[in-house]
């Protein structure tokens, strides 16, 4: 076993803590913790502490929370801690030439894809709605760029045709436990062999937006279906619909891609319209194929499927409606009458 390395450890997410826990249980010693400051969450926008820094706390490390690190007072803090290496995961700030170029060892990265594909923010999400069938965890020696930094240990991973962020998300996280472990010791022998990436093959991976999450009726069915899967669990995909005569957002939790359900359907059915609704789900029309809607949530209500919403409310979506556009009178009138 190599000796004992001081670390500092850098992140943010639940992802990032996961990986913390591993070092904590190491026979490396954690003498410091850097993650971002306290945030508003919730209804009540209370300040929350990240899932990083909950875990720090409860295993008394010490915790530091900077705004940035391009600061003097900050850089000073690092260097007197003296760290032989620095890991960062999902940090959400960027490391300075002077901050990289402290610890004896430098600073790793685990990245939540396999290198050069998806550098930046949101890696996983973006490989979903690309329709990527694989992924993986990649630790890289960090430089000044995006994830551009050598690739000193890779590991892949299927992306199952089933998975959301939160699913891919936790088994990357047990891939990223032992490739990072594996790595430190193969830093502390010197027996690690950096790889450079290939510029040429990169993609970038930027952050998620709730307005992007939104339904394009235009896209092929199987297009939707990645994108659904790649927002759960945030920021959610999600729709227009007319409900109590207003336009809402509805939430869609889960979804389909299938065939069209006749051979009529795609060339009368223009996209967004709802094609039918039955216990097997919502069969919105697309620029091809038909997006079957099986869980989603209406506005201030919880997540169900649609069969327990035909249930109460049966007529909330008529076939022959397009999704977005508010129901003729005559129609919303009757429709009201019989839900009532």
């Amino acid at each position: 076993m190599n000796r004992s390395l001081r670390i500092l450890f850098a992140g943010t997410p639940a992802f990032a803590a996961t990986h913390l826990q591993s070092l904590i249980d190491s026979h490396h010693q954690v003498v410091a913790v850097y993650t971002q400051p306290d945030r508003p969450a919730g209804r009540g926008r209370r300040l929350e502490p990240s899932p990083v820094k909950k875990l720090a706390v409860e295993k008394e490390l010490p915790v530091c929370q900077p705004e940035s690190l391009k600061k003097e007072e900050a850089i000073e803090q690092i260097q007197a801690m003296a760290p032989d290496l620095m890991v960062v995961v999902a940090y959400g700030l960027l490391l300075p030439a002077r901050v990289l170029a402290i610890p004896r060892l430098g600073c790793i990265n685990v990245h939540a894809s396999l290198l050069p594909r998806w550098r930046g923010a949101a890696p996983i999400q973006r490989a979903i709605a690309a329709g990527d069938t694989r992924s993986g965890v990649t630790i890289m020696q960090m430089d000044e760029g995006l994830d551009t930094g050598d690739i000193l240990l890779s590991s892949p991973c299927a992306i199952e045709p089933d998975d959301t962020s939160a699913s891919l998300q936790d088994r990357l996280a047990q891939l990223g436990q032992p490739a990072l472990l594996t790595v430190l010791e193969a830093l502390g022998n010197a027996s690690v062999q950096p790889v450079r990436q290939e510029d040429a093959l990169s993609t970038y991976a930027p952050r998620i937006n709730k307005q992007e999450a939104r339904l394009d009726w235009t896209l092929p069915a199987s297009s939707l279906s990645c994108q659904v899967r790649a927002f759960n669990p945030w920021p959610v995909a999600w729709f227009l619909h007319d409900i109590q005569q207003k336009q809402q957002p509805v939430r869609v939790w889960q979804a389909e891609a299938m065939e069209s359900l006749t051979e009529t359907d795609a060339a009368v059915a223009p996209p967004g319209t709802v094609v039918k609704v039955d216990n097997t789900g919502l069969h919105v029309a697309c620029q091809t194929g038909i997006l079957c809607i099986k869980e989603l949530q209406l506005p201030g209500g919880r997540a169900m499927s649609v069969q327990s919403l035909l249930n109460s409310r049966k007529n909330l979506f008529i076939p022959g409606q397009r999704l977005g556009e508010s129901l003729p009178a005559e129609t919303r009138c009757h429709r009201l009458q019989t839900e009532s």
